[in-house]
C-alpha cells in the first residue's frame, strides 16, 4: 500500500466559494439533488436549511438541546431526517416544517444515517456501536440490526454501483461491508495495512471502473481500498491532525479529504497526487457535501458553512458536422447517435430528451476536461490534466499527443496551436511545431479562429498563425472567442456581455504583406464596420451562417442577428449547445448529465436574414415562400429593426403587429382593413376599441376627419368626439354625443355638450336628475337666478330626508335677501340679455361666421353695465317688513358669524332695465351662445360672492363642493346614482 505525497497541480481546477455562513459548530452538510440548498446540523441543536445561491434561510428547526450529528435530505418525499443526542430520529416536511415522525432509534448518541437510493430505507449508527435499518413505508418500523462493531460507529455509505451493500467506518480501527439482507458483515478491511486509530468516514468510488472504497482515521491517513480484493490501493497522507471527513466526487475525478487541521484536501481520484490545499481558516472540518449532478461542494466547519464550486460544469462533449456526438463520461470517451427521425411529424418535439445509441470508443488516461472536434471535423482532441491526446474521428486512432496547458484548432489542416506553460504559445502544423513565440504579457488563455487569440486578463491579442505576428489587439477581458464557418464574424463572450465583430481575412494578409500597420502597431482593416454589443452573459455558442446562436445564465436558447436577439425557448435547466444540424433545422444540446436534446430553427428563417443583412434582397425574395407561417411575424419584426418597415407590412401575420406597422407607415387604408376584419370576427366588437383610438388620432393628423369620426364613434371615445365636434362646429353631432352621454351617465361630457347647444335649462334638469343639487344650485345662481328657488326647494327636500337641520340651514333669496346681493339686478340681467333655453333646436344655433360681429359683445359684463346705466328712482317702501314673532331658522353660518341673519324686506319688484345689447326687443344679428362670463358676481371658492367677504347660502363652513363632497353631517347628500368623475367638472 503506497503513500502518497505529491505537489504537482496538473488538472486545470478553478474554485470558486459561492456561499458561506458562520453559525454554531456544523457537525453534517448535505446538498439537495436538484434545488440550490444545503442542509447543516449544528452542536448546537438547531437544523438549517439554506439556499446557498440567495443566501437565504429556507427553514430553520430547533431539534433539541442536544447535539445534531447527522442529517441528510429525502428528497422524494419533501424530507429532512437527522440524528442527535437524545437518542432520536427526528423527520421533518421541508414544505410545511412539521414534524412528520420522532422516534427513539438508539440506547446512546446517534452519529451517522445514509438514505437508501431507491427503496424505502434509511440506516443509522450509534455509540451503541449497532447498526438499524427503518422502513418508513411501515410507520419507521425497525426492519433489521447490524452487529459486530466494538467501538462507536462514526460513518455509513451505500454502495452506488449496489445499493444492497453498504459500508460503515467505525472508532474500532475497521470498515466493515454489509448486505441489506444479513445482520453480519460481509467482510472486514483491517490488519496491517489497514488504520491504526479509529476510523471516521468511509465512502464509496462513484465509478464503474474501479471496486473502491475510501476511509478517513484519526491515524492522520486516507486509505483507498479495493473491496473485490479486499486490499489497500494506496495511502493519502497530507494531514497533520485527524481526518474527519472524506469524500469522492460523483462527476469530477477529485477525492476530497477534510480534518481537524482545517483543511481541505483535492487528490486526483486516478493519479492520487494532491491538486489542491484549501484552509480558509474556519477551524475543524467536520463534514462534506456533494451533489451529483454538479460540481458544488459543501464543507462544514467549528465555525460555520461554506459551499464553494469545483471547475466547469460544461460538459465535455463534441459534434461534428454528420451529428454524431463524442462526449467524456469521467474517463470514458463515449461516441453518441441520436436515434430519432425528424422527417416523422411529432417525432421530436422542442425540449425533449431525444434517444441516443452508445459506443465506447476507449478509456483516456487523463480526465478529460475538453473534447474538440477539428474545423473538418476528421480529427478530435481530448485535453486534461496538462496533456492532450489526438484522435482519428473514424476508428478513433491515436494521431498526436503532448503537454499542455491549453489546446486550440486552427483553420489550416492538422493546424493546432498549445499553451505549454504561463510564458510560451506553439504552432503546429501537420502535427509538427512550425513556431513558437512568447508574447510580452502573461497570457492565461488562448482560442483558435482564422486568428490565434492570447489572452490576458484586462485584453485579447490576435496573431498570425502561418508568421506568428503581432494583428490587433482588443482591450475586453474576453471568456471565450465564437468564430462564423467562413470566418467573416467574430463573437468575443466576456462575463457581463458579448460583442459581434466582422473580420476581413483578405485585408489583413494584404495589410501583412505589405506591413501596414497602426500607429499602435495593429494590421490595418482587421475588424471593419461597427462593433455591435449585446448585453448578455454567453454560456454556450455557435453560429449557423452570419446567425450567432447561444444559451445564456438565464437558461434562455437565443439567437442573435445583426445584434437583434430572438428567443427560440426558454431552457428547464443548464443546457449547452452542441451544434446545428442544417439538413434537420436543429439545434442540439446538452446538460450535465449527458442527456441530449434539440430545438426547431428553421434554416430558410436564418438564410433569410443572413440575406437581408447582406442586403441580397433578390436572394431574399427567393426564400421568403420557404419560410413556415410560424416564423412569419419573427421575420417581420427583424425586418422592422432594420429598418425595411414596408416589407416588415408585408411579411407579418400577426394582426396586431400589422396594424402597429402600417400606424408608422401613416398606412390608413391598411389600418381601416385590418381593424374592420378583427371587428368583424369579435362577437362582442369590442376587443379593438384600442385600435380604432389609435386610428382616429392618424386621421385627425392627416386632416381625414370623417375617418376620425368614424374611427372615434368605434373606439366609443366621447371624449375625443366631444373636442372633435366642437372644433370643427358639428351640432348634430354634439347633439347625438349628449344622447348617448347622457344614456350612459356620463353627466359631464353631456353637460358640456348643453352648454355647447346653448341649453341652459337642461343644463339644471340633468343635474337635479343626476341628484347633483349643489352643481344645479350653483350653476342656476350663476346662469338661469329665476331657477334659484326651485333648485333650492329640492335640494331641501331631499336634504330633509337624511339631516333635518342640514336642510333647514339652506338660505335663499326670499328669505336672506342680504346674503345674495345684486340678486335682482341678475334677474334683470337674465330677463333683458337672452331668454332662457332659447335655442330649444339645433337649426336656431348662430353659425360660426356671425363669430366677428358678436365678439365685442360676448365678454361684456351685464351686470355691470346694467348698475352704471341711469334708471328712474324705485318708489321706497313706507316701512320695512314686520319681524315676525316666531322667526325663521337662522342658516347655516361659519364660526365667522356673528349671528344668524334676519329675514329682510322681500325683494322689491324689479324696475325697468336699461336697453342691453341683446335684449328681446333688439334681437341679434344672429343668435349666439351665452357668453361665458356670468352675469351675476361669481362666487368663490367660500360661497361668497367675489370681493365680498360673505357666508355662502348653500352650503355650511366647509370647502366647495366642487373641491370636496360633503358628509350628511354636513348637510350635503353624495349623488348617488350621478356621475362619478368628480363635481368640479361640471363647472
Amino acid at each position: 500500500c503506497s503513500t502518497q505525497l505529491s505537489k504537482m497541480h496538473g488538472m486545470s481546477l478553478k474554485i470558486k466559494r459561492t456561499f458561506s455562513n458562520r453559525s454554531a459548530r456544523v457537525k453534517t452538510v448535505d446538498l439537495h439533488p436538484t434545488e440550490p440548498w444545503v442542509l447543516t446540523s449544528l452542536y448546537s441543536g438547531h437544523l438549517v436549511l439554506t439556499n446557498y445561491q440567495t443566501d437565504q434561510n429556507i427553514k430553520k428547526w430547533e431539534v433539541g438541546p442536544s447535539p445534531v450529528r447527522c442529517a441528510a435530505f429525502i428528497a422524494r418525499k419533501s424530507w429532512v431526517v437527522c440524528g442527535a443526542d437524545d437518542h432520536y430520529i427526528h423527520v421533518f416536511n421541508i414544505n410545511t416544517g412539521e414534524v412528520v415522525k420522532r422516534f427513539q432509534a438508539h440506547t446512546d448518541y446517534i452519529r451517522a444515517l445514509a438514505v437508501h437510493p431507491t427503496l424505502p430505507f434509511i440506516i443509522t449508527s450509534s455509540d451503541d456501536t449497532s447498526i438499524k435499518l427503518w422502513d418508513w413505508e411501515k410507520d419507521w418500523s425497525l426492519s433489521r440490526t447490524y452487529d459486530g462493531h466494538t467501538h462507536y460507529v462514526m460513518s455509513l455509505a451505500f454502495n452506488p454501483k449496489d445499493p444492497n451493500t453498504f459500508a460503515s467506518a467505525s472508532l474500532d480501527k475497521t470498515v466493515k461491508v454489509w448486505g441489506l439482507s444479513s445482520s453480519y458483515p460481509h467482510f472486514t478491511l483491517e490488519g496491517r495495512d489497514g488504520h491504526s486509530k479509529g476510523v471516521n468516514a468511509v465512502s464509496y468510488y462513484p465509478g464503474g471502473d474501479k471496486p473502491y472504497l475510501v476511509s478517513a482515521s484519526d491515524d492522520q491517513k486516507v486509505k483507498v481500498w479495493d473491496y473485490v480484493n479486499k486490499s489497500c490501493v494506496t495511502t493519502l497522507d497530507g494531514h497533520n491532525k485527524n481526518v474527519s471527513a472524506v469524500r469522492y466526487h460523483p462527476s469530477l475525478p477529485l477525492l476530497l479529504t477534510a480534518g481537524e487541521d482545517g483543511q481541505l484536501l483535492l487528490w486526483n481520484s486516478k493519479t492520487y497526487r494532491l491538486e489542491k490545499t484549501l484552509n480558509y481558516g474556519w477551524d475543524r472540518a467536520w463534514s462534506i457535501g456533494v451533489r451529483a449532478d454538479s460540481n458544488h461542494v459543501a464543507i462544514g466547519y467549528d465555525e460555520g458553512s461554506i459551499v464553494m464550486k469545483l471547475g466547469r460544469e460544461v460538459p465535455a462533449a463534441s459534434m461534428e458536422q454528420t451529428g454524431k456526438i463524442i462526449y467524456a463520461k469521467h474517463t470514458e470517451i463515449l461516441l453518441a447517435q441520436v436515434r430519432v427521425n425528424f422527417n416523422e411529424e411529432g417525432a421530436a418535439p422542442d425540449g425533449a430528451e431525444l434517444p441516443v445509441a452508445l459506443k465506447e470508443l476507449g478509456s483516456s488516461e487523463v480526465y478529460p476536461q475538453a473534447l474538440l472536434h477539428s474545423p473538418n471535423g476528421r480529427l478530435c482532441a481530448v485535453v486534461g490534466d496538462g496533456e492532450y491526446t489526438i484522435f482519428a474521428a473514424v476508428g478513433w486512432r491515436n494521431k498526436a499527443f503532448g503537454s499542455a496547458l491549453e489546446f486550440v484548432w486552427g483553420r489550416g489542416k492538422g493546424q493546432y496551436a498549445i499553451r505549454e506553460s504561463h510564458s510560451k504559445v506553439s504552432i503546429f502544423k501537420d502535427f509538427k511545431e512550425a513556431l513558437q513565440f512568447r508574447p510580452d504579457f502573461t497570457p492565461e488563455g488562448i482560442f483558435g479562429g482564422p486568428l490565434l487569440g492570447v489572452r490576458s486578463s484586462e485584453f485579447i491579442c490576435f496573431y498570425d498563425w502561418e508568421s506568428g505576428r503581432f494583428v490587433k489587439q482588443i482591450d475586453v477581458n474576453a471568456r471565450q472567442l465564437y468564430w462564423s464557418e467562413n470566418g467573416s464574424r467574430l463573437v468575443i463572450a466576456s462575463d457581463t456581455a458579448f460583442y459581434e465583430l466582422t473580420f476581413d481575412a483578405h485585408a489583413v494578409a494584404e495589410s501583412l504583406a505589405s506591413n501596414a500597420f497602426t500607429e499602435d502597431g495593429d494590421v490595418e482593416g482587421v475588424f471593419p464596420g461597427e462593433e455591435i454589443e449585446v448585453a448578455e452573459k454567453v454560456r454556450s455558442g455557435t453560429w449557423v451562417g452570419d446567425c450567432f446562436i447561444y444559451t445564456n445564465d438565464k437558461n434562455k436558447l437565443n439567437y442573435s442577428m445583426g445584434g437583434r436577439v430572438e428567443t427560440v425557448a426558454h431552457l428547464d435547466k443548464s443546457k449547452y449547445l452542441l451544434g446545428y444540424m442544417p439538413r434537420h433545422s436543429r439545434v442540439f444540446l446538452m446538460d450535465k448529465a449527458f442527456n441530449v436534446y434539440s430545438y426547431l430553427l428553421n434554416l430558410d428563417t436564418i438564410n433569410y436574414q443572413t440575406a437581408v443583412l447582406r442586403k441580397d434582397f433578390a436572394a431574399a425574395q427567393q426564400l421568403l415562400p420557404k419560410i413556415p407561417d410560424s416564423d412569419r411575424t419573427r421575420i417581420a419584426h427583424f425586418l422592422e429593426s432594420q429598418g425595411y418597415t414596408k416589407q416588415a407590412l408585408k411579411v407579418s401575420l400577426d394582426v396586431d403587429h400589422r396594424f402597429n406597422l402600417a400606424i408608422q407607415l401613416g398606412n390608413l387604408e391598411v389600418a381601416v382593413q385590418i381593424v374592420s376584419e378583427e371587428d368583424e370576427q369579435q362577437v362582442d366588437g369590442g376587443g379593438s376599441e384600442h385600435k380604432w383610438k389609435v386610428l382616429s388620432d392618424l386621421a385627425i393628423s392627416n386632416f381625414q376627419l370623417d375617418l376620425a369620426e368614424k374611427a372615434l364613434w368605434k373606439a366609443h371615445d366621447l371624449n375625443g368626439l366631444l373636442l372633435l365636434f366642437t372644433s370643427v362646429g358639428n351640432a348634430e353631432g354634439v347633439e347625438k354625443l349628449c344622447q348617448l352621454a347622457t344614456e350612459e351617465g356620463k353627466y359631464n361630457i353631456a353637460v358640456l355638450c348643453l352648454l355647447q347647444l346653448g341649453r341652459t335649462e337642461d343644463v339644471i334638469t340633468l343635474l337635479l336628475k343626476s341628484k347633483r343639487y349643489t352643481e344645479a344650485a350653483l350653476f342656476a345662481r350663476s346662469h338661469i337666478p329665476s331657477r334659484l328657488e326651485d333648485v333650492l326647494d329640492i335640494w331641501r327636500t331631499e336634504l330633509s330626508k337624511k339631516n333635518e337641520a342640514s336642510a333647514e340651514s339652506l338660505a335663499d333669496p326670499s328669505s336672506f335677501p342680504n346674503l345674495f346681493p345684486d340678486f335682482a339686478a341678475s334677474l334683470q340681467v337674465e330677463d333683458s340679455a337672452l331668454p332662457r333655453n332659447s335655442y330649444t333646436s339645433v337649426g336656431a344655433l348662430p353659425p360660426a361666421a356671425a363669430y366677428p360681429e358678436v365678439a365685442a359683445t360676448m365678454n361684456q359684463n351685464l351686470l355691470e353695465l346694467l348698475q352704471s346705466s341711469p334708471a328712474p328712482a324705485s318708489p321706497v317702501p313706507a316701512s320695512p317688513a314686520p319681524v315676525p314673532a316666531s322667526p325663521a331658522p337662522a342658516p347655516f353660518l361659519p364660526p365667522s358669524s356673528p349671528a344668524a341673519p334676519t329675514p329682510e324686506s322681500p325683494v322689491p319688484s324689479p324696475t325697468p332695465s336699461p336697453s342691453l345689447p341683446f335684449s328681446p326687443a333688439t334681437p341679434p344679428p344672429a343668435a349666439v351662445t351665452p357668453p361665458p362670463a356670468s352675469p351675476s358676481p361669481a362666487l368663490s371658492s367660500s360661497g361668497s360672492v367675489e370681493g365680498e367677504a360673505l357666508p355662502s347660502p348653500f352650503a355650511p363652513p366647509s370647502p366647495s363642493p366642487f373641491s370636496q363632497e360633503l358628509t350628511e353631517d354636513d348637510g350635503e347628500v353624495d349623488a348617488e346614482d350621478g356621475d362619478e368623475e368628480g363635481e368640479s367638472a361640471f363647472l
